[in-house]
Parts: structure tokens; C-alpha cells; sequence
């Protein structure tokens, strides 16, 4: 399995709810350094896993939609406890659904699993990953 990794970050406020989170029920906020790993079994004819510039462009444009924001303020995470856990699979949909647009190009159709890490500190991080759906071309 061959792979590429780009990494970008943002940064975010929120608060969780339940006693469990201790002090972090309180508004706080987060800066996280994103690993986007992306896989194919085979390399595609330019001899690459994916075009890295418009990888790096479309985590860029997923993270834009997150960075500087109060997730507690957005309805898409209503109800929920936007944890680095769940972030991880957040953006893994999102930049799933970018590749499904064709958005990282036509060769783009081979790739066969995203891995997404959120790095929350130098110590810890939590990841997503996951098989994408086949595309013929």
C-alpha cells in the first residue's frame, strides 16, 4: 500500500458536556495539527499516490470551513460533543465526499483509504480512517 501525507491546521473554541470532561465543560479553545493521509494499492500513471497540491488544497478548504469558529455555534454539531475524536471523522467525510466530487483530480479514482489525524498537542492525537468506495473509470 503506498501513501501520501499533507498537513495543515486550525483552530477552534468549544465545550463539552458531561462531568467526565472536567474543566473542559467550560468554553476553551484548541489548535490542531491535521495529518491527511491518503492510500492506493497501486500507483496511478504519473507514477503518484495523488496530485499533493490540490490534496493540500482540498484539507485547506475542509479546515477553512472550521478555523477560527465556536463549534458550540454551529448547527451541523448541535447535541454533540465535538471531541478530537469526532473531528478526526468529520473531516474524514468531508475530504471523502471531495475526492467523491472529483475535486483531487481524475486519477483520484484509485485512492482506496483515508487515515485523518488530529494532533491536539505534541502528546496526544486522535485519528479516523477508513476505506473509500470504489470508482470505475
Amino acid at each position: 500500500m503506498y501513501s501520501v501525507n499533507v498537513r495543515d491546521h486550525f483552530m477552534i473554541a468549544h465545550s463539552f458536556r458531561g462531568e467526565v470532561f472536567g474543566p473542559a465543560q467550560r468554553l476553551h479553545g484548541a489548535t490542531y495539527v491535521v495529518d491527511l493521509e491518503l492510500r492506493r494499492a497501486e500507483l496511478d500513471a504519473d507514477g503518484v499516490v495523488v496530485d499533493i497540491a490540490l490534496a493540500t488544497e482540498v484539507l485547506r478548504s475542509v479546515l477553512g470551513e472550521l478555523n477560527l469558529r465556536n463549534l458550540d455555534d454551529d448547527p451541523a454539531f448541535k447535541g454533540r460533543n465535538t471531541t478530537t475524536e469526532f473531528m478526526a471523522r468529520v473531516i474524514f467525510d468531508r475530504v471523502a465526499a471531495r475526492i467523491a466530487q472529483g475535486e483531487l483530480g481524475p486519477h483520484a479514482s484509485g485512492l482506496s483509504a483515508l487515515r485523518v489525524k488530529l494532533n491536539e498537542s505534541h502528546v496526544a492525537w486522535a485519528a479516523y480512517e477508513g476505506a473509500l468506495p470504489a470508482h470505475g473509470h
